[in-house]
């Protein structure tokens, strides 16, 4: 359907619609769970719940623009799961009294389709960070849905989530300092051979980083990294990742405790499908859990192996203090 937009002094409205191969159902709960959106879609980096009643929610959230910047954004929500409608007012926190204000809403076409339609009311003066105009961002966030709703039955057997927590002899301060500067790892671990590290904006990281894997072979990966020092956590994505990984998000949360420190690792993969046609074939099934226990056991190894010098790290820097 070909967009229909009206303009006022202030603001353009537009309107998009897309047809799914999906029951509304399924559209509107991938929707409606917006903290999965950074491992689901590529623009959200992170999302944060701040509130919410049971139809009403105030998130932040941080995402990734065409020109490579990351915004920030508050994103109040209604939702009505009985009507399948979404209302959202979202302001970028660095331009205050430009909202963009939109509407989702879902509407079964049958037993197994759906008609998904986007009505929004944009700034008319574009954000200089920006890149393409909200038309091209919005034709991009729809095919990605199109396509997640599509193979939603399979989404499950995709997703990998786990942690890893290992108690350190270390006040978190140190620690926290080790895992922020991931400029020096090439000094400091094994595994990382190269760190480009741009912070543009104090606590928003964005990181090129060379690897060699346990079997040798070199890998290149970028990854946003938000630092929160006063809450002693860091979340990251990674923009590019190596097959058979689609999406990897994570989060370092460390807690100080009595005798040192709580480290956790808590990270999100999703999986590429290694056979979309036939996708649940016996071979197919076989090859995805032995991704899973592949990908469980080196990222996790990776995980405390970095963990293990840190805690060097921050037991050097206790019996320097003393």
């Amino acid at each position: 359907m070909p967009p229909q937009r009206t303009r006022t002094s202030s603001t353009r409205a537009s309107t998009r619609t897309v047809s799914i191969d999906a029951p509304a159902d399924t559209v509107y709960r991938l929707l409606a769970d917006a903290e999965r959106w950074p491992l689901l879609l590529p623009d959200p980096v992170h999302v944060e719940r701040i509130d919410f009643d049971g139809t009403r929610e105030r998130l932040r959230t941080w995402d990734l623009t065409p020109g490579g910047h990351i915004r920030s954004h508050h994103l109040q929500r209604t939702l009505d799961p009985r009507t399948r409608t979404i209302t959202h007012t979202r302001q970028d926190t660095t331009r205050p009294g430009t909202p963009t204000t939109g509407t989702w809403t879902v509407h079964p076409d049958g037993d197994s389709r759906t008609r998904l339609t986007l009505h929004q009311e944009h700034p008319t003066e574009p954000h200089p960070e920006t890149g393409p105009g909200p038309d091209a961002g919005t034709d991009s966030l729809l095919a990605r849905l199109t396509r997640l709703a599509e193979h939603h039955p399979h989404l499950d057997e995709l997703l990998l989530s786990f942690h890893d927590t290992v108690h350190l002899d270390g006040p978190a301060e140190v620690v926290y300092d080790f895992l922020h500067h991931i400029r020096h790892w090439p000094d400091r671990t094994p595994h990382i051979d190269l760190a480009d590290v741009t912070e543009d904006t104090p606590g928003i990281q964005l990181a090129t980083l060379a690897t060699t894997g346990p079997d040798g072979l070199p890998t290149t990966t970028r990854t946003v990294r938000l630092c929160f020092p006063a809450a002693t956590r860091i979340v990251f994505k990674e923009l590019t990742t190596p097959a058979p990984i689609a999406a990897h998000t994570g989060e370092w949360s460390l807690t100080p405790h009595a005798t040192g420190t709580t480290v956790t690792c808590a990270q999100q993969i999703l999986l590429h499908h290694p056979n979309p046609t036939h996708p649940h074939t016996p071979d197919t099934t076989a090859e995805l859990a032995r991704t899973r226990h592949h990908l469980r056991t080196r990222l996790g190894r990776t995980t405390t192996d970095t963990l293990r010098l840190a805690t060097w790290r921050a037991r050097t820097a206790v019996r320097r203090l003393h």
